[in-house]
């Protein structure tokens, strides 16, 4: 996998399309390697995101306030997005290669899977907002921006891919578009009854925001999200030589372990981090918090997608009502998408009659706040190390005692243990 050409392709497929889609058909590939160099990264950006949105902030429904998500559950969603996303894109390369006689084009399953990859790329980048869960309906607008665009994206492209008439390409492509969203919607039933979350959509970067300023070249602005994704990358090369390797060698067993280790190499900024041990979180998780005493502590510790995550969270109550929940996450298997999240610097901020919902930047920390005056609840938390996220919820006088509450947690000692556990590439 060469990575500064994955950039370069994405890059030149949001901005230059008209002109990046006759290279694209020109260039010999297989299913295989589509996979490897681009779709197993690309597509992994959605999932991963939405498992640290799940974790960090839980989904906001309007009138029902934040619901929280197990963490077993977010990671299991993270499994099924991906393995989704994967298949998605395989299904709608057998519809489009099947569908490309009647519209006057060539059968080619290769080239079926570019107009299908290519074309979702603006979905799957999109998606590393799913991190963000709390920007509301303007996530919803944004998410169907980017849908749109991936239309007129396969619209563009199947006359390059499939050698179809251009005056065919509309009628090819709302057929297509029809029969995948119809399938999208099954599966995406079928995800959140198996994980127990429904879908949620969020919000999308803009193209200076993502990208930063054009160039002529394909070095993307270092305080871009490209950007990020360009530094993990220099760091992932060695993963990456390791699956070339593999696929020599012929060994199967082999290939897939190393293309699980160049994924968690790539989400994880470059390096491959093991999580934080149960019993190393566990003493972060004090007796007593806000004058609280703590009545239960669990700790586990999993992984997927050759990255793994750690938990650690504790209840607290005074049997009169007032209960806190401390949750400490170890998310150094995503770091890196922790890290494109920040370079976006997106913020959010929500207001109604009685309470917030805001996400913002403060020192260096992606910091989430929510209050409602009527119900006296709330959470405050934020990632600590651009590693660890650190969160308490549930009832206080004021959203000052959950801040309170954080800070008197050992965080100091947290944040000195982020490099624990890396392995640099």
């Amino acid at each position: 996998m060469d990575i500064n050409k994955l950039i370069a392709r994405v890059k030149n497929i949001l901005l230059t399309p008209k002109t990046e889609w006759p290279v694209i058909a020109a260039e010999a590939d297989t299913v295989e390697g589509l996979y490897k160099n681009y779709i197993l990264i690309v597509a992994a950006l959605t999932p991963v995101a939405t498992f640290i949105g799940l974790v960090l902030f839980g989904i906001h429904v309007p009138f029902l306030g934040t619901i929280h998500i197990g963490f077993g559950s977010a990671l299991t969603q993270l499994i099924l997005g991906y393995a989704l996303a994967l298949g998605m894109a395989f299904v709608m390369a057998l519809i489009i290669n099947a569908l490309a006689p009647t519209f006057g084009g060539t059968a080619n399953l290769p080239q079926a899977l570019k107009a299908a990859a290519y074309s979702y790329t603006a979905v799957w980048v999109v998606g590393i907002l799913h991190i963000l869960p709390g920007l509301g309906a303007l996530v919803v607008l944004l998410v169907l921006a980017a849908a749109i665009y991936s239309i007129y994206l396969m619209y563009l492209g199947l006359p390059q891919t499939m050698k179809c008439p251009q005056d065919k390409a509309g009628g090819y492509t709302a057929v297509v578009v029809i029969i995948g969203i119809v399938l999208g919607w099954i599966l995406a039933i079928v995800v959140g009854m198996a994980s127990g979350v429904s879908a949620y959509s969020s919000g999308a970067f803009s193209h200076d925001s993502l990208l930063g300023e054009s160039s002529p070249g394909f070095t993307p602005d270092k305080n871009s999200a490209l950007g990020a994704l360009a530094a993990i990358g220099q760091q992932a090369q060695q993963a990456s030589q390791k699956m070339d390797a593999a696929q020599k060698s012929g060994d199967t067993n082999a290939q897939a372990a190393a293309a699980t280790q160049m994924l968690g190499a790539v989400l994880g900024g470059g390096d491959k981090v093991e999580a934080l041990a149960p019993d190393v979180l566990k003493p972060f998780v004090p007796d007593t918090l806000a004058g609280l005493k703590r009545n239960s502590l669990s700790a586990e510790r999993n992984g997927a997608l050759g990255m793994q995550f750690s938990e650690a969270e504790g209840h607290y109550s005074d049997g009169n009502g007032h209960n806190l929940h401390l949750e400490i996450n170890d998310l150094g298997g995503a770091k890196g998408v922790l890290a494109m999240a920040g370079w976006a610097g997106v913020e959010s901020d929500q207001e109604t009659d009685h309470g917030y919902d805001k996400t913002y930047k403060q020192d260096d920390r992606l910091v989430h706040e929510q209050w409602d005056s009527q119900s006296k609840s709330g959470e405050y938390g934020f990632v600590l190390g651009g590693r660890f996220s650190v969160k308490v919820s549930g009832n206080a006088d004021s959203v000052d005692q959950l801040k309170a509450a954080v800070n008197s947690v050992n965080l100091a000692g947290l944040e000195a243990l982020k490099n624990q556990g890396v392995q640099k590439n």
